[in-house]
């Protein structure tokens, strides 16, 4: 008989460490598919921008230096997003990417001033449906970003709970997943402004 009781404890005891384990990787899942969701979100970013400069260029031949800044910070931050998208959740490539964004978003903001100095383009039709794309973008970026950050914080409170705290790294779950937090976040949560 107490080894029947032994046996069922025993049973009982693997079950709770199944759904511990199993909880951790829907958990890390769930973070690392909101973090597919920014990468959409960033790309369609990047691929509006050198839309959105080619269009500028025409009226804006002499600010060459404002444009080639737009184009250099928007393929930084490319390659920063394709470094955290192969590890969502890497303090350094979450810090990578944050850097790359606030320079993206620096650049952004500088091509907003040298475009207010041209009223035909500011009426080009093509300039307003860029801009009112990337200010739709921009709102789904900040979206995404709250489900990822959302979903990392669940994700680390379930990790730092006891008994998990305990059996998460024999899991391969040792290292906490970071936010992404941007350098300048209030600049970065406001959408640009593109204004005409």
């Amino acid at each position: 008989m107490t080894t029947l009781i032994i046996f069922a404890v025993i049973l009982i005891l693997l079950f709770f460490v199944i759904s511990i384990f199993n909880s951790l990787v829907k958990l890390k899942n769930r973070y690392q598919n909101a973090f597919a969701q920014i990468e959409v979100q960033l790309k369609r970013r990047y691929d509006l921008i050198p839309n959105l400069v080619e269009t500028a260029k025409a009226y804006m031949a002499h600010e060459r230096d404002t444009l080639e800044a737009v184009i250099n910070a928007r393929n930084a931050a490319a390659a920063g997003l394709k470094v955290a998208a192969n590890n969502p959740g890497d303090a350094a490539a979450m810090g990578q990417l944050a850097g790359a964004e606030s320079m993206l978003q620096g650049a952004m903001s500088r091509l907003n001033v040298v475009m207010e100095a041209y009223p035909d383009l500011k009426a080009n039709q093509n300039m307003m449906q860029l801009s009112e794309e990337l200010t739709s973008t921009e709102n789904r970026v900040a979206f995404a970003r709250q489900a990822f950050n959302d979903a990392v914080t669940a994700y680390n409170s379930y990790k730092q709970s006891f008994p998990q705290v305990v059996l998460a790294p024999s899991f391969g779950h040792g290292a906490d997943a970071k936010l992404m937090e941007f350098e300048d976040s209030q600049a970065i949560q406001a959408a640009p402004k593109v204004s005409f």
